[in-house]
């Protein structure tokens, strides 16, 4: 029997994203320490832009013809496997498909009782995890302290903005449009929220943080990293999560004009992967596991259903379309 997967067709180099192609293929018979799974959820992410362009990076990229990496969750079919059996839930890298043959390496079981499978993809999952270390581990955020997030609404925005709230931090959020802005001040309960589709994001941090930025978590580079770094504070931090301005054109990304700041405020600034963090996962799952169970933390997702919406799902995220954690629902 075929299964449908999506495959690339050529690198990303910022002049088209038709890179996909839709194939129907037979499923590989299993190998020793292989297990044939069916895909519930995948994860759609800005880093898949990076992972299909032929540039030095933190993993390689996907080759074109190959089916296209993602993380996901999946039940497992059958195992060969001495760690996986069938009916088992699992979750890693896995491909953009309704079913595969998957490696045991890389991939980890989840447990049922604790949440449903998508969650393990948004608040509880690699999502999470990147909101957790980036804002703990790097902007180490304290009680009284100005902390920005830039895509405050989006799915590690959000989730690093409760963070900062529950250390105590006076919290900041931009985000795109009053749907957005509505969601970060009256369900996250964020100290100020700037909209920067009508509003200037200089006259807005001018406004909400009269007294500088102690904190700046990074989402997006470009021109808000660069106005940022005019009113960062004398040893203020910045956590460098991603730069979703700057991957329509990788190939021509700039650096912040005002980059001497970092000298002069004698800023620590320090870009992260989860590549960092893996052997930390129990930490992040338990601390968000309790936050959310207390009510210290809300999670939210965006679903899209049918894997043959694929390409157009994750266009939304670089449109700005999507409100939270964006998932595709592999079945309709």
């Amino acid at each position: 029997m075929a299964i449908t997967q999506i495959r690339t067709t050529q690198f990303h180099d910022g002049s088209t994203d038709e890179i996909f192609t839709v194939t129907h293929d037979p499923i590989a018979e299993l190998k020793d320490g292989e297990i044939k799974v069916r895909t519930d959820y995948i994860s759609l992410d800005p880093a898949m832009r990076g992972w299909t362009t032929n540039k030095r990076s933190y993993m390689p990229p996907v080759q074109p013809g190959e089916v296209m990496r993602c993380f996901g969750v999946a039940k497992v079919l059958q195992s060969a496997s001495k760690h996986f059996q069938p009916g088992d839930w699992v979750t890693g890298f896995m491909g953009v498909q309704t079913e595969g043959v998957l490696n045991q390496r890389g991939l980890r079981k989840i447990d049922l009782n604790y949440a449903e499978p998508k969650d393990y993809l948004a608040g509880l999952g690699m999502t999470g995890y990147t909101a957790y270390f980036g804002m703990t581990d790097i902007g180490e955020p304290k009680e009284g302290d100005t902390v920005v997030v830039s895509a405050a609404s989006g799915a590690v925005g959000s989730i690093a903005s409760q963070i900062a709230k529950l250390a105590g931090a006076r919290v900041i959020g931009i985000a795109g449009g009053p749907e957005k802005c509505a969601y970060l001040r009256d369900k996250l309960g964020l100290d100020g929220v700037i909209d920067y589709k009508n509003e200037s994001v200089n006259d807005g941090l001018k406004r909400n943080c009269p007294n500088g930025i102690d904190l700046y978590f990074d989402n997006v580079g470009g021109e808000t990293l660069e106005t940022v770094l005019a009113l960062i504070n004398y040893q203020g931090r910045i956590a460098v999560c991603g730069a979703i301005s700057q991957y329509g054109d990788m190939g021509n990304a700039l650096g912040p004009r005002n980059f001497m700041s970092v000298i002069t405020q004698s800023v620590r600034i320090q870009g992260f992967t989860m590549k960092d963090y893996m052997d930390r996962v129990p930490e992040a799952f338990a601390y968000l596991l309790q936050a959310k169970m207390n009510g210290g933390i809300k999670f939210r997702e965006h679903i899209v259903e049918g894997i043959e919406n694929f390409e157009t799902a994750l266009a939304m995220i670089f449109k700005g379309e999507n409100h939270g954690k964006l998932l595709l629902k592999v079945r309709k």
